[in-house]
């Protein structure tokens, strides 16, 4: 499992837990609160209604009270209000009075007169002088049809002479408290989703960024031109940046040791030559002899100084891991430089040089590119026979910009094909002369440089094509 969908689920899970404790908590408060508060406003509503009833309960004028009548037609009254969204059309308090003995002796309902409440808790704690309170269901085990029930002493100075009761159905308030629980369910679903897309949006940039080092990494593994990536100031730049560093101390103690095993090898054969003929050189001889042997010291030191001119141009190549300003280049352009580069030799070998150029444009480095064509002309130069042709050529094809260059010489060995890009790997020239073995390899890097590619394949009939094959560029 990647690491992204690990902390994402592990996020998400902790968030989820919290907002279903939460949500629970408070969905479970609401119904508590709301029956409080109605509980509050009962006793406030039943010790006001038993001060003003005193007076008629202490006088026995229970039956002709006018204030008694009042409330009894209380709940006959005619109501359509709305409140808070929710509306309201009837009144549901119910008002009854007890004697001290706990018989009923007034009802607004009007049913329970005559009997006896003395042992129902509101009338019971009550006379005793005590907070007295009851909820008591009207259907079994229906939480939803329990009324509630606040009691408040009527008093003759210090004396409780009878009890009087407001009674107000659960149910009444149950939408209230319904409305409340279901805005906090989906307000919790609204906080949760919210989170979830903050964990995503969290998981994709924390996965994104571990796989753009990832990249980075399979690419240096790979042996890929490959830069680091802007992984930001933070932990993931921070091991990005060692990563890089470590790569570099690596690679450039490798490099150092393989380019020294490597010169040092390439250097032997014409340190030995020019050693030999200078040994020679020492002794008596004619004069031309003489002077074919010092020809031979200046042709071994031109060689060790192209060996070395190539090397540093190589390692420069190698060591860049991307191109700093890529430049429009005009195809045609770099063609007819590269012809004025390598007249001298086609005039000397006697040898024509066909371009055949397509208005194309390429997007890279002017210098490198006109290098690694000069390069693949100078091999075709080197085994083409005296009075051959050579063909430049740049087309499209496909989604690449091909420049391609032919020449009609013997083609490549079969043994050599798989060794034609390695460092110091040379073939034979027609003449028996060899060259420094590093034109392909800086080719090849120049055109990695560029997101390129570079073949070299036999044709028929006879002849090689060297093809540099770079990435189109759209003209806007």
């Amino acid at each position: 499992m990647r690491i992204g969908l690990r902390i994402l689920l592990g996020y998400f899970l902790i968030v989820g837990l919290a907002a279903w404790f939460l949500l629970n908590v408070f969905v479970a408060q609401v119904k508590p609160g709301v029956r409080s508060t109605l509980e509050d406003t009962l006793v406030d509503t039943a010790h006001l209604l038993a001060e003003v009833v005193a007076d008629d309960v202490k006088a026995g004028k229970i039956g002709d009270s006018q204030m008694l009548a009042r409330i009894q037609s209380f709940a006959r009254r005619h109501v359509d209000v709305e409140i808070d969204g929710l509306n309201k059309r009837s009144l549901n308090y119910r008002v009854y009075i007890t004697d001290q003995h706990g018989r009923v002796t007034f009802d607004s309902s009007g049913k329970d007169v005559g009997k006896d409440y003395s042992l129902w808790n509101d009338v019971y704690l009550t006379l005793r002088g005590e907070y007295g309170a009851r909820s008591t269901r009207d259907a079994g085990t229906d939480d939803t049809s329990a009324v509630m029930h606040v009691a408040a002493p009527i008093m003759d100075g210090e004396r409780i002479i009878g009890v009087l009761t407001v009674a107000k159905p659960v149910s009444t308030v149950q939408p209230f408290v319904e409305r409340s629980q279901r805005i906090i369910l989906q307000r919790g679903a609204v906080l949760l989703g919210l989170s979830l897309l903050i964990g995503v949006a969290f998981a994709w940039w924390l996965n994104r960024a571990l796989r753009t080092l990832m990249v980075y990494i399979a690419d240096v593994e790979a042996g890929r031109k490959a830069t680091l990536p802007a992984l930001g100031n933070n932990e993931i730049g921070t091991l990005g940046r060692a990563l890089e560093a470590m790569r570099n101390k690596l690679e450039g103690k490798e490099y150092v040791e393989e380019l020294m095993h490597t010169l040092a090898h390439e250097l032997k054969s014409p340190i030995a030559a020019i050693q030999g003929s200078a040994e020679l050189m020492q002794e008596d001889m004619p004069a031309a002899e003489r002077q074919h042997f010092l020809g031979n010291i200046l042709n071994q030191n031109l060689r060790q100084r192209q060996l070395i001119d190539k090397l540093l141009a190589l390692i420069r190549v190698e060591k860049q891991q991307r191109l700093s300003a890529p430049e429009t280049v005009p195809l045609r352009a770099l063609a007819e430089q590269v012809r004025a580069d390598v007249s001298a030799r086609l005039l000397a070998r006697g040898l024509t040089l066909e371009t055949f150029i397509d208005n194309l444009i390429v997007k890279g480095d002017p210098l490198l590119l006109r290098q690694a064509v000069g390069n693949l002309l100078d091999n075709a130069i080197d085994f083409s026979p005296p009075g051959g042709v050579i063909t430049l050529r740049a087309e499209q094809m496909g989604d690449e910009t091909v420049i391609s260059v032919s020449d009609c010489g013997d083609g490549i060995p079969e043994f050599a094909r798989e060794r034609l890009f390695e460092r110091f790997y040379s073939l034979p020239r027609p003449d028996g002369a060899k060259s420094t073995g590093l034109g392909l390899p800086f080719v090849r890097e120049v055109m990695a440089l560029h997101g390129g590619r570079v073949t070299v394949d036999n044709v028929q009939p006879h002849g090689v094509c060297a093809r540099l094959c770079l990435p189109i560029v759209i003209v806007s």
